[in-house]
């Protein structure tokens, strides 16, 4: 974590992940100049990267630039799939050492754009990037021309389709969403690399304010990701043959017992439903499975929290009741630590390691969540030694399953009688509700998207009475659907 007194003396991302790569090294007891002898480096994408290759970049600076390099591509998952990929290269011995790393550094890019001052992180000129794999399309032509492109738009819709789900009236719900997130602000509070080191209660998070205004109904801004961060964090991977070559003390050894990769069906408009994930409950048993172990023998967890019905939604599918005492997160949240791009799990996967050596012998799990509800990544970890060999299941044959689950269609020009499903109310910056959000099903059952009217007293009332299941007739309006209640 930066927070740089002059933007002129502002590390670059990629002089950050220098630094905690070297970080990494300290560690396990290893030198900076050891991660010159890395076989592979792996740079997760950020906002604001600043330089078109980041990883040739660290690289250079730590003398490796003979290793593989690598960069992602955009999703929160990506980290723990990172682990999930790098242990299986070094079970096979396709490579002994690895180092993932990542930085964000948007506050000081923003800050500099507001201040006019030019960020000198110029790094020389490097070949293009190559890439882990190729990006895809978030979301749908339809889905974008409805604003769903942005998660605060979106992650809204999935909250009150739970809420619903739960059978909660609106007070209750926000209520227990505040004492959801309040643990959280708690761990944030004590972890020294938050940006937000800030305890907040149940009701100050809850209750919308001048400093809390919702956002997307019913999210207020205390419970929405903050990524404008100046946060870095680095992974060392090795066999344990490697690590012991090293000099690496063993008390220092944190294994990866089980892991699972897993999307569900990749547009919103088209998923099973809005309050469950059968990509999470698949990859949380695949993971489990493959580390011998229950849900009730996990001791902690860092659940992925961009917002809280990805919190509730994992929480639910890999079977941890509402209430449970076990920690949730062992890092604090992208809301109160701060939300560094894709990166955040890279902190949780570190914050994890620290929290099990200091308690040798238990468990963690780890999830990542890339996009709305869509790529998902689970890591489970302990200082307990393997007793079988690191196998991980091809991710493919678990995708085949959870793509061949038959799901509703969606269509872009919907006309005529429908239904609501799940909806969200979209608020402007001084607080006021601006515009509904209605996903419905026409009577066939084919799903669609859909702006209410702009009518103040009718915001007003989807924040206080649920319209899901309420009837309507919906039809297009130039490049968008409008919905209307009977």
């Amino acid at each position: 974590m930066e927070r740089p007194q002059n933007l002129e003396d502002a590390l670059s991302p990629s002089a950050m992940m220098e630094e905690t790569a070297g970080l990494a090294a300290e560690d396990a007891g290893l030198t900076k100049a050891a991660l010159a002898k890395v076989d592979r480096i792996v740079v997760v994408n950020s906002v604001g990267r600043g330089i078109p290759n980041p990883t040739a970049a660290l690289a250079k600076r730590l003398g490796a630039e003979s290793c593989d390099q690598l960069l992602t591509i955009t999703g929160g998952n990506t980290p723990q799939m990172l682990v999930n990929h790098s242990a299986e290269a070094i079970a096979s011995g396709e490579v002994s050492m690895v180092l993932l790393a990542g930085a964000e550094a948007l506050d000081t890019v923003l800050k500099a754009r507001r201040a006019g001052v030019r960020l000198d992180w110029d790094e020389g000129e490097f070949v293009e990037p190559r890439l882990l794999s190729t990006e895809k399309s978030p979301s749908s032509r339809m889905e974008l021309a409805h604003d769903m492109m942005a998660p605060i738009n979106t992650y809204p819709l999935f909250e009150n389709a739970l809420r619903h789900h739960y059978g909660r009236s609106f007070e209750s719900h926000q209520a227990a969403l505040g004492a959801l997130c309040a643990p959280f602000t708690e761990v944030a509070a004590n972890n020294p690399f938050a940006w937000f080191p800030i305890r907040r209660s149940a009701e100050e998070i809850a209750t919308a304010s001048t400093e809390n205004r919702y956002i997307g109904y019913p999210y207020t801004k205390f419970m929405n990701a903050i990524i404008r961060v100046n946060q870095s964090a680095a992974l060392l991977l090795t066999s344990e043959a490697k690590a012991r070559a090293l000099g690496i003390d063993p008390a220092r050894f944190v294994y990866l017992h089980g892991c699972a990769d897993a999307n569900d069906i990749w547009h919103v408009t088209e998923r099973l439903n809005y309050h469950s994930s059968p990509a999470i409950r698949a990859a949380g048993e695949q993971a489990l499975g493959m580390a011998g172990k229950t849900i009730d023998e996990i001791d902690c967890f860092d659940l992925y929290s961009c917002f809280p019905s990805a919190v509730e939604t994992a929480r639910d599918m890999l079977g941890i009741a509402e209430g449970d005492p076990r920690p949730l997160t062992v890092t604090g949240g992208l809301p109160y630590f701060g939300g560094p791009g894709n990166n955040y799990v890279m902190h949780s996967v570190a914050a994890m390691m620290v929290r099990l050596r200091e308690s040798p012998g238990e468990f963690g799990l780890v999830t990542g969540n890339g996009w709305y509800l869509t790529k998902h990544s689970l890591g489970i970890y302990s200082t307990t030694r393997p007793t079988a060999d690191f196998v991980r299941t091809n991710p493919q044959i678990l995708q085949e399953k959870i793509d061949a689950v038959e799901h509703p269609r969606s269509v872009a020009s919907p006309t005529g009688s429908a239904t609501v499903e799940t909806y969200t109310v979209l608020f402007g910056r001084q607080g006021e509700p601006e515009r509904g959000l209605i996903i419905g099903r026409l009577d066939d059952g084919a799903r669609f998207i859909a702006f209410t009217p702009t009518d103040d007293a009718l915001l007003k009332n989807l924040t206080s009475e649920s319209p899901i299941g309420r009837r309507g007739g919906v039809c297009q309006e130039g490049t968008t659907n409008l919905f209307e209640f009977a």
